[in-house]
C-alpha cells in the first residue's frame, strides 16, 4: 500500500493544487470522469522528447531512441482531478498522471486541453496530453 501511495503521489499533489480548499461546501470525492475508461489518451513532452497512448490497461512509450516505443502493461486510477496510469518500465515504476488543465508545449502553436506528468523512476517529466474527444488545438503539424 505504501508503494501504492508513493506512485499516486504526483497525482494527488496535483489534484491539491488545482482544487483549492472546499470552505464549507462538501468535498467532492467523485473519481475524475473527464475521460472515459475506454478513450485513447495521447501524450507527448519536451526536453527529451517522449510520448505515446494509452488505452484501458495496455500504454505505448515512445522516445527518439525507440520510435516505436515500449508497451507496457499498467493499471489504471481515477482520482478526484484527473486520471493515472501505473506500471514499470525497464525496471523502474512508471508512472503518467493527467489532469485538466490548459497545457502548451512550447515548441508548436498547439494548445491542449490536459497537463501531464510523467515519472520514471526518481526521473519526473511534464508534458501535454489530449484524447480524441478533446483534441488538441492548432496546427496538426508542428
Amino acid at each position: 500500500m505504501t508503494r501504492l501511495f508513493a506512485l499516486l503521489a504526483p497525482l494527488f499533489l496535483l489534484a491539491a493544487c488545482q482544487n483549492g480548499m472546499a470552505g464549507s461546501q462538501e468535498e467532492d470525492v467523485r473519481p475524475f470522469a473527464g475521460i472515459d475508461a475506454a478513450e485513447t489518451v495521447r501524450f507527448s513532452g519536451t526536453e527529451p522528447f517522449w510520448g505515446g497512448e494509452v488505452t484501458a490497461s495496455q500504454l505505448r512509450y515512445t522516445t527518439p531512441d525507440d520510435p516505436d516505443g515500449a508497451a507496457i502493461a499498467v493499471d489504471r486510477f481515477a482520482g478526484r482531478n484527473g486520471v493515472s496510469w501505473i506500471g514499470t518500465l525497464d525496471g523502474a515504476d512508471f508512472v503518467l498522471a493527467v489532469t485538466p488543465e490548459q497545457c502548451r508545449d512550447g515548441m508548436s502553436d498547439r494548445t491542449y486541453p490536459y497537463a501531464a506528468l510523467l515519472k520514471i523512476g526518481a526521473d519526473q517529466r511534464e508534458g501535454c496530453a489530449w484524447t480524441d474527444a478533446q483534441p488538441f488545438t492548432g496546427p496538426d503539424a508542428p
